[in-house]
């Protein structure tokens, strides 16, 4: 049975992968968080999870370089806003380079596959930072040579943070009522957290499989979609 890193565990996308893992497939025998803060607990976890809490993430990597056994899957939602990190070069420092460092690591360790959460419009080439940030992120993940790298493009992203952020509250708010009228009307720019963590999910079974010949899998929104909702079930 393979086991399962999560980075961001306590973020929106990160908290529903690590609470659908900790519900249990036959796929993933063991989950290592590494993290800030501990998240919630869960009475009804039917995963073991084994935490490593440091504050300090430059300490992050030599926690990850000795977790044992290694983990086989490393999901990936480490992301902050411009704001709470205090300007876009510590955003850049926290999402570009600690994700990159641990994914470096992680190769090293012997992970096979890597799935990270990333954006729409992801584009290394883009003239705004936050696109053109993400962007760098994918082509550097690449380039370490996973067996499978697998990348999630999502729209804006539905579900309750810890944080409030009011720009990204009222678009919430407007598809929620687009979705009311049709589900049509949010799902091509807008899409569930769960869902998002489901399809990761998904993929990642499907890689560790055999089922995906592709060494480099990109997600978009249809895909997140058909994986996360439409034909999901607990991977066996």
């Amino acid at each position: 049975m393979a086991t399962a890193l999560i980075l961001g565990s306590t973020g929106l996308v990160g908290s529903h992968i690590l609470s659908t893992l900790r519900a249990g497939t036959s796929h993933f025998s063991n989950i290592d968080i590494i993290a800030r803060r501990s998240p919630p607990a869960a009475s009804d976890a039917r995963v073991p999870t084994k935490e490593v809490v440091e504050p300090d993430t430059s300490k992050w990597v030599s926690s990850l370089s000795s977790l044992s056994p290694t983990p086989s899957v490393l999901f990936c939602a480490l992301a902050t806003t411009r704001g709470a990190a205090g300007g876009f070069d510590k955003q850049y420092k926290l999402e570009h380079d600690l994700n990159i460092e641990l994914a470096k690591a992680a190769k090293e360790a012997g992970t096979k596959t890597y799935v990270l959460i990333s954006s729409g419009g992801a584009d290394p080439n883009a003239y705004f930072g936050y696109p053109k940030m993400k962007g760098e992120i994918e082509e550097d993940v690449k380039a370490l040579g996973f067996d499978h790298t697998i990348i999630l493009r999502p729209g804006l992203i539905l579900g309750h943070r810890q944080e409030s952020r009011a720009a990204e509250s009222a678009f919430q708010f407007v598809a929620t009522l687009f979705g009311r009228l049709h589900s049509s009307l949010r799902d091509s720019w807008a899409q569930d957290a769960d869902a998002i963590a489901k399809a990761a999910i998904s993929a990642a079974v499907k890689a560790e499989k055999g089922e995906v010949k592709e060494k480099v899998w990109i997600l978009g929104q249809k895909e997140i979609l058909r994986l996360g909702v439409k034909e999901w079930k607990a991977p066996s």
